[in-house]
């Protein structure tokens, strides 16, 4: 049923008076760039990055979000996180300091809610050992940022704006920024500059105001809820609490080292840095931590690092991993170089109906292989590494003796 004119004109100027009151560092929805403009869009019921979050959504790329790790590999329990829960806590947070800031939320949400894409089987241990196969198969190092941008932009090919890709290259919760400020030009050139830069190893801050945003939930999303998954899955012990930032202790309210005083962690942590965050960024023209604030998540990740993301419980696998990782590169390049049509990487990619056929039909061997794992949940990865390394049963009617 077509909308009436009248009804049509009246959302269109409650649009504009919306977008009037954003914040004259919000991005209008019509500074949007495409490179290509394929279908006739219809800005007012569906605005251009609220389209994009839809893309996003309706990816094969994130569908596969449901089982693929965060932190916790191997570990049995339905609570901690992963990282379709990750994105959507990220896109809340940086939807809330945005809401407050003026800023375009649709945006916000589209940039958040594709941002991990890129990441491998078994979280960033994964992602360093693709990186190393990648490196040895003389392809440029492997960086989940840029993966994500391949899946969206070239794989799926889902004609995003440029600055909601903009937003996922240059997400980096990683780093340690205290002030963030908007950087490069709206251009492909400006983008592809960054992407080569990000690819040898640099960093890029976003070209919006709204990426700077989603840069900075990123790291405030998964301080508190790591620390919690951990507790929860019994990796850290009131030992490891002795050790925590006394900065962070005082800062974040936590009264002694007990696991009971952290029962709450997640909840302190967002509340005092969004709050903070606001107050910092606020008629400014950056986006910005306090000092002190800025110091607790430096000392948070250090924390987190050492006694999470580096404890041998989560590490004791790695070497197994290491070798699940190369046989199952090697054996998928065996596949595409002796065309083994009834093979995973055939039939769940290369013939798959949604994969772009530009991109497979230029795709190098090895950038074939890349993708294809990277897009792998952890369940599919050990299955397709079974299907490949176990040799195969041959069934009988009579199974018993």
């Amino acid at each position: 049923m077509e909308i009436p004119q009248s009804i049509f004109d009246r959302m269109a100027r409650s649009m504009a008076d919306r977008e009037s009151l954003l914040s004259p560092r919000a991005t209008r929805n019509d500074a949007y760039l495409r490179r290509s403009c394929r279908k006739p869009e219809d800005p007012v019921i569906r605005p251009p990055f609220f389209r994009d979050a839809d893309r996003i959504v309706h990816s094969k790329a994130y569908a596969r979000y449901i089982d693929k790790t965060q932190v916790f590999y191997l570990v049995e329990s339905d609570h901690i996180t992963h990282r379709v829960l990750h994105v959507q806590l990220v896109s809340k947070i940086a939807r809330t300091i945005g809401r407050a800031l003026g800023l375009n939320e649709d945006l916000i949400e589209a940039i958040a809610l594709g941002h991990d894409i890129g990441h491998v089987p078994y979280g960033h241990l994964g992602e360093k050992f693709l990186d190393e196969l990648c490196t040895e198969h003389r392809l440029r190092g492997f960086r989940h940022n840029v993966q994500s941008v391949r899946f969206l932009d070239v794989v799926e090919d889902c004609n995003l704006t440029l600055q909601v890709l903009d937003g996922i290259l240059c997400h980096n919760g990683e780093t340690n920024d205290r002030i963030l400020t908007v950087e490069g030009e709206a251009d492909w050139d400006s983008f592809a500059d960054k992407m080569e830069k990000i690819e040898k190893e640099g960093d890029a801050f976003p070209l919006t105001t709204e990426g700077c945003v989603v840069r900075c939930a990123d790291s405030i999303s998964y301080l508190g809820r790591d620390l919690a998954d951990a507790l929860e899955v019994e990796v850290i012990d009131e030992r490891d609490l002795e050790d925590f930032p006394e900065n962070c202790m005082d800062f974040f309210g936590i009264a002694g080292h007990k696991k009971e005083a952290f029962s709450d962690i997640n909840r302190k942590v967002l509340d005092v840095l969004i709050r903070d965050i606001i107050a910092g960024s606020y008629d400014a023209d950056c986006i910005a931590f306090s000092k002190e604030a800025a110091e607790c998540v430096a000392a948070f990740k250090t924390f987190n690092m050492n006694h999470i993301y580096g404890n041998q419980k989560l590490l004791r696998n790695e070497e197994k991993i290491r070798f699940m990782f190369g046989c199952l590169f090697e054996h998928i390049l065996e596949d595409i170089e002796e065309e083994r049509q009834d093979t995973p990487i055939y039939e769940d990619f290369i013939d798959a109906p949604w994969a772009s056929r530009t991109y497979i039909d230029a795709a190098a061997p090895a950038e074939l292989a890349r993708d294809f794992i990277a897009g792998m949940t952890d369940r599919y990865f050990e299955w397709v590494f079974q299907q490949s390394i176990f040799p195969e049963r041959v069934r009988s009617r009579y199974r018993g003796w």
